[in-house]
């Protein structure tokens, strides 16, 4: 298949790369021609525009676009862009962690259009491309069915997808996701700081890797952890702010909607919050493990004393 990649982040630029190098046609667009340029070189075979209109003008018909970017005005101002260009039967992808009920204003939207939208929860972080990319598709399932191979490409060799229903179940579930995510990473940095507090004076690296082997907690966050430790062993340097971009919070509101009480998932998150300001959060461990999680899953930043 050939496919637009409009945005070229950590994760719309390794999605370009995984589909290119599976053998589908990729044509590629960013605000900034540096990050186009880099792609380019990492494989020649992608097609490099300067405009949306010269993205859909490549594409064959349908045309098939695959929005990588932040959730929110920088989303909609890239669609406003391409629904000039678009016509009947084209399709529009949003893999960004974009707030379900826009995903469920646009999938309307573009209904009326004729234009199949679909709503796709990316995971997996920036080992996805290697491991393959967790996907939670929702809204046209006329759209699901036609993009199955680029699915196909995407999650392999061990990732995985499903379609969830209209509008944006997909990204519901992704919300979802994302805010157990939160919970299971506070988890981790709190046991972490009662063994680095501990008397016994653990090797906090060899813990981790025999929690990598079968134990209960093993798994993607039990390596992430081994995998921060390796290269920080006391994680020193590294000031405990923690970011949060929006799907816990949104997870809490519905939660609270449908009257389920989200304790774990709600704490984690005003912990999050209070470690913007509150010095004894920063420099505590569990602040620092989940910060240093975040970067080994995410290549999300980290700040540093």
């Amino acid at each position: 298949m050939k496919i637009g990649v409009l945005g070229l982040g950590k994760m719309g630029s390794r999605i370009a790369l995984k589909l290119a190098d599976g053998g589908h046609g990729v044509v590629a667009w960013n605000r900034t021609q540096e990050a186009a340029k880099a792609l380019k070189l990492e494989n020649p075979k992608i097609e490099i525009s300067n405009s949306i209109n010269e993205v859909i003008q490549n594409l064959p018909e349908p045309s098939i676009l695959w929005l990588m970017l932040p959730a929110g005005d920088a989303t909609q101002s890239v669609l406003d862009e391409a629904s000039k260009y678009l016509k009947k039967g084209d399709i529009v992808i949003d893999g960004g962690n974009a707030y379900f009920k826009d995903t469920e204003k646009r999938y309307q939207n573009f209904k009326e259009k004729g234009i199949e939208y679909l709503g796709i929860g990316v995971s997996g972080g920036i080992l996805a491309p290697k491991n393959g990319f967790p996907l939670m598709a929702g809204g046209s399932k006329k759209a699901y069915e036609n993009i199955k191979p680029l699915l196909e490409t995407l999650s392999k060799p061990n990732g995985g997808y499903d379609y969830f229903g209209e509008g944006g179940a997909g990204h519901f579930v992704k919300m979802v996701h994302n805010g157990i995510e939160y919970g299971i990473m506070q988890s981790f940095g709190e046991g972490f700081e009662v063994l680095e507090k501990s008397s016994y004076k653990f090797d906090l690296l060899k813990v981790a890797r025999l929690w990598q082997k079968g134990t209960i907690i093993s798994g993607f966050l039990a390596d992430r952890a081994s995998d921060a430790l390796s290269e920080n062993p006391d994680l020193s340097g590294i000031l405990g702010v923690i970011d949060e971009s929006g799907e816990a919070r949104w997870t809490v509101e519905e939660a609270k909607k449908e009257g389920v009480r989200v304790e774990i998932i709600e704490r984690s998150l005003e912990y999050r919050r209070r470690s913007k300001t509150d010095t004894k959060i920063q420099n505590s461990f569990t602040a620092k493990m989940v910060a240093a999680l975040r970067n080994a899953f995410g290549g999300h930043s980290v700040k540093k004393k």
